[in-house]
């Protein structure tokens, strides 16, 4: 008895010290733990999704056109429209911005501006594909635009050499071009912009170059206005000053889901009207120092609406009586 139970014992250690057949590699695989066969599955189906993004056709859903042009893009916004900062690429690794988004010596900044050196590697923002491999002498010199699946679209300008051809289809943080000082620039950099249907965003409501990340994962635009991601990361306080800052021009700019910037043009205003007499809402509206330009508005309208002329408004603001006012322009009142 003893020798029997002895044979089967070591008959058992042989088998199993024999190389594992495939029956039984597929056995023990099939006892692996639930949970990591499940995260490989969701891997998979992640992997799917992102393959299944048409970088050929990016924001179909939005847009209707492919053009050559910068701002004429058509297209509809739906309402509370989401962009998706996920899968991003910091478009350089400097973390100096040297002139924001804004008004600049009377015209609007529509990107920002951040220090490179002549040759620096400039990357893809997100995945997207060419639409723009340009020139301009008097504006953004050597400049590349990408339209990304997101519904964003980014310039970068002042290029010394492009990298990439018209129509290319780019990965994030493939490079794109290189830093230069070209067009109209007073030293070497990298001109930044983020738009949606033609129309500018404050590129610091979505990137954050001095902690090199993204502001949220997600980024709304909402009718007539725009908001910082629910998922926001922690800001610099210059930028919190100016995400506020655009969020009441463009509620007062009370725009259509497409207007999402303080951009754009209003009439043309050369006659002065008389100081006139102001009731309660004008005068509560002269105790404010400054207006913002919303639709429709000329420089008799906000004189009238704060008890001034139109001389005076041009001299507080350095501009002459024909000038054409931007929505969302400040104009001082006082």
């Amino acid at each position: 008895m003893y020798l029997k139970t002895l044979t089967k014992t070591i008959g058992i250690v042989l088998l199993a010290m024999l190389p594992q057949s495939g029956f039984a590699q597929d056995a023990i695989a099939r006892q692996a733990p639930s949970d990591k066969r499940m995260k490989d599955i969701n891997n998979v189906k992640l992997n799917n999704t992102f393959n299944s993004i048409d970088l050929e056709n990016p924001a179909a859903d939005i847009y209707t056109d492919w053009t050559d042009q910068l701002r004429k893009c058509s297209g509809s916004l739906p309402a509370n429209y989401k962009v998706d900062l996920r899968g991003f690429c910091m478009p350089t690794d400097s973390r100096k911005v040297t002139s924001n988004y804004g008004w600049r010596r009377r015209k609007m900044h529509e990107g920002i501006d951040v220090k490179v050196y002549i040759g620096d590697t400039i990357r893809a923002a997100f995945d997207g594909k060419v639409r723009i491999k340009a020139f301009n002498r008097s504006g953004y010199g050597y400049y590349v635009v990408l339209r990304h699946p997101n519904g964003l679209e980014t310039l970068y300008g002042h290029l010394s050499k492009h990298l990439v051809t018209q129509d290319q289809v780019v990965k994030a943080g493939e490079p794109i071009g290189l830093g230069g000082n070209t067009g109209r620039s007073s030293g070497s950099h990298l001109h930044f912009e983020t738009r949606i249907l033609g129309k500018p965003i404050n590129p610091a409501l979505l990137f954050d170059f001095e902690h090199q990340d993204v502001t949220g994962n997600f980024y709304h635009v909402a009718t007539g206005k725009t908001t910082r991601s629910e998922e926001t990361a922690a800001a610099t306080t210059g930028a919190n000053i100016e995400a506020e800052a655009e969020r009441t021009v463009m509620a007062t700019a009370n725009d259509d889901a497409a207007s999402i910037s303080a951009a754009g043009t209003a009439t043309r205003e050369s006659s002065e009207p008389q100081p006139v007499r102001t009731n309660n809402s004008k005068q509560s509206a002269r105790r404010s120092s400054s207006h913002y330009v919303k639709r429709g508005d000329t420089l008799s309208s906000i004189a009238r609406k704060y008890g001034t002329t139109v001389s005076k408004l041009c001299k507080l603001n350095g501009i002459k009586p024909n000038t054409i006012l931007q929505l969302g322009q400040k104009i001082k009142c006082s």
